[in-house]
């Protein structure tokens, strides 16, 4: 006769209408102090005997699981559901957009508690050979994130996209920067484009394309001081109808921009433009207190200010439009700027930069001159009577050049 099990140790029992052998095991108590009863069934009693052993294992892991089968697509949906409620619409947008691509398709039906690091790295070894490492970051950091919330809440042990690394993937698209001539091209041969209110104060300015597209007329100060404070993030893509204020993107990017008088006449002819627009669309235009606008006076998107900007640049005789977007003109402000001699210090200010490093690792694109400062203080300090005077005329005239802009 075989010996009772000890109380906690679960039981086994045959089940006749499923015909089926049953584990049994206390996991735990509710809110109520009512038994949290798992099972898990077998065709043999020593099949169910290891099911037993593994509903103990997860109660002394802390592993409370409240289905057998919970995978990474019911993960990820719930991270989705609920670990972005606090973020604005279009960061759950996009993280759902990368999880049902990328992440579901491939992973979505695999048992969360039987996924391994070794399958995570094949997963991101396949998508390797058809993203860029950036996109595949983003990939493994919403997989991560999903199982995160779920170990948080005793659905798994442990957390095995947390032991593999991002592979290197296909070399993204590398951002530039115009020339101080390109960019006076584009200054001076879009004068007659919709666009260049937009083109004129994004190169002069350095401020974001979103920014810039959630730019209100109330912080545009025109007359007296000239400047702009961008006080909104991006909108979404249900435009100015459901926009809502929001906070800066960093609180370095809280910033008051004073504008050069190239931008202030361009924002002159923007409003004069916006007008007219208003009484060519009648009943039809929407009022929003946008800078730049549709035709209809509703906020603009990312694909309305690129579709627009490279029918601007295709006047310039020599540059290919397609190659552009509005973020480069961003690029193009840091690196004219950088070009000029101003520190980048200053610049990364300018910018809304949390930190200088970002500024000249991703935005500055030009050549990075001859570091001469050092033998020029030597010669004006050590060297002959000629030398200091030579070094002491260049210093004067690079002081006298890196004032203002290029233009």
């Amino acid at each position: 006769m075989s010996s009772r099990r000890a109380r906690g140790d679960g039981g086994l029992h045959w089940d006749q209408r499923r015909q089926r052998w049953v584990a049994t095991a206390t996991v735990g108590y509710d809110g109520r102090g009512k038994r949290l009863v798992r099972h898990g069934y077998g065709r043999t009693k020593t099949e169910a005997n290891a099911k037993l052993h593994d509903l103990l294992r997860n109660r002394k892991d802390g592993v409370v699981l409240t289905r057998d089968g919970y995978t990474v697509r019911q993960a990820v949906e719930d991270w989705l559901e609920h670990g972005l409620s606090n973020r604005d619409k279009p960061t759950p947008d996009a993280n759902r957009h990368l999880c049902e691509k990328h992440v579901l398709p491939y992973l979505g039906a695999r048992k969360l508690r039987d996924l391994t690091a070794t399958e995570v790295d094949r997963w991101l070894a396949t998508l390797a050979t058809s993203l860029s490492t950036r996109t595949l970051q983003g990939v493994r950091a919403c997989l991560n994130r999903a199982v995160r919330r779920a170990m948080a809440r005793d659905k798994v042990k442990r957390n095995v996209v947390e032991l593999t690394e991002v592979p290197t993937g296909l070399p993204g698209r590398p951002s530039k920067a115009m020339t101080a001539q390109q960019a006076d091209d584009v200054i001076t041969k879009t004068a007659s484009d919709r666009m260049h209110p937009y083109i004129v104060v994004s190169l002069l300015t350095g401020a974001r394309t979103e920014e810039l597209r959630a730019l209100r007329w109330e912080h545009v100060h025109l007359e007296g001081r000239s400047d702009i404070t961008p006080p909104f993030r991006p909108l979404s893509r249900c435009g100015a109808r459901c926009a809502r204020a929001a906070t800066q993107k960093t609180m370095n990017s809280r910033r008051t921009i004073a504008l050069p008088d190239l931008c202030v006449r361009a924002l002159f002819t923007q409003r004069a433009q916006q007008d007219a627009e208003r009484r060519a669309a009648g009943e039809q235009w929407y009022e929003t207190g946008l800078v730049f606008t549709t035709r209809l006076g509703t906020a603009m998107d990312a694909a309305n200010v690129r579709r627009d900007l490279r029918r601007a640049l295709a006047r310039i005789p020599g540059l290919n439009p397609e190659e552009w977007t509005p973020r480069e003109l961003r690029h193009s402000f840091v690196s004219l700027l950088s070009d000029a001699g101003v520190p980048i210090e200053d610049v990364s200010r300018l910018v809304g930069h949390s930190s200088t490093s970002v500024t000249e690792l991703v935005y500055r694109h030009q050549i990075r001159p001859v570091i001469q400062s050092g033998a020029t203080i030597m010669d004006r300090l050590f060297g002959s009577p000629a030398h200091r005077r030579a070094a002491e005329a260049a210093a004067l005239n690079k002081e006298v050049k890196n004032q203002g802009m290029p233009w």
